[in-house]
């Protein structure tokens, strides 16, 4: 019998456990069963990855490129949501505020999310440079709320909308999940208006190392693909991890990021 793959993912919310265990029972039916180790924090993750501990982590975007810089590229990217293609950051302000362009904010107060955040702190900071503005000419809050855990619980974005509605910001940036949200009428209705959306970017991807024999990465990224949002037993667990479709990763979509990080001197290790 094929040993299971050892997939590693971060336990940043409780819906992780049910996901990854329906992902399991869905592999177990396949060619390339899985078992699955929770972490804690994305640094340990990428330190069992590269350590051979793990034959696959479920990175984010900003894992990925430290697990890339530790290897000197030779990780591997296998595949992402469909939603991880399309992700952007949103900047937004109290309904009627009056902003209207990322230029708006100077002189302004921004605030941002936890450090590690790609889509509320990184990639911020980055689209205000490219749009002239350094850090000296907008007055930023950085709220460090999920450090470890790159932004994916959302509690540093929801912690810097609360300090816009407190008057204590006048803008702040997310990603689009929260947006979303808000748009949706989930969090906060009314509240905020986006003024600046960013270019889109790639987000999370399931990383493997070398090691990984392409004759056991290959068939397990196939039948990753096959899952299908029509099929009722596929389709709660797409549904809890945010996608309907596994699709091939974007590579090109990092190169925003890979700028951020060389720009803003941010390490390659934990």
């Amino acid at each position: 019998m094929t040993a299971p793959l050892v997939i590693g993912s971060v336990a940043y919310s409780p819906n992780v456990v049910p996901i990854w265990e329906g992902m399991r029972d869905y592999f177990a039916q396949t060619s390339t069963p899985i078992d699955f180790v929770l972490f804690s924090n994305y640094g340990r993750q990428v330190d069992a990855l590269i350590s051979g501990s793990l034959d696959l982590a479920w990175n984010t975007n900003l894992a990925w490129i430290r697990t890339a810089a530790q290897t000197d590229g030779a990780c591997r990217a296998l595949a992402s949501r469909d939603t991880d293609l399309v992700f952007t950051t949103v900047f937004v302000a109290r309904t009627g505020s009056g902003f209207t362009s990322l230029e708006s904010l100077r002189g302004r107060r921004l605030v941002l999310g936890s450090r590690d955040s790609a889509q509320a702190a990184i990639l911020p900071v980055h689209f205000l440079r490219e749009a002239g503005l350094s850090e000296g000419d907008v007055n930023l809050t950085r709220i460090d709320s999920d450090v470890g855990k790159h932004g994916d619980t959302g509690r540093s974005e929801l912690d810097a909308l609360r300090a816009v509605l407190d008057d204590r910001a006048d803008a702040a940036a997310i990603g689009i999940n929260t947006w979303q949200a808000i748009g949706r009428g989930e969090l906060l209705p009314g509240a905020f208006e986006s003024f600046w959306t960013s270019p889109e970017y790639s987000h999370c991807t399931f990383t493997a190392m070398p090691s990984l024999e392409i004759e056991r990465a290959d068939p397990w990224v196939a039948n990753l693909l096959a899952m299908d949002w029509e099929n009722p037993q596929h389709r709660p667990i797409m549904e809890m991890e945010g996608l309907e479709a596994w699709v091939p990763p974007r590579l090109e979509g990092y190169a925003s990021l890979v700028a951020a990080v060389r720009e803003q001197g941010i390490a390659a290790r934990w």
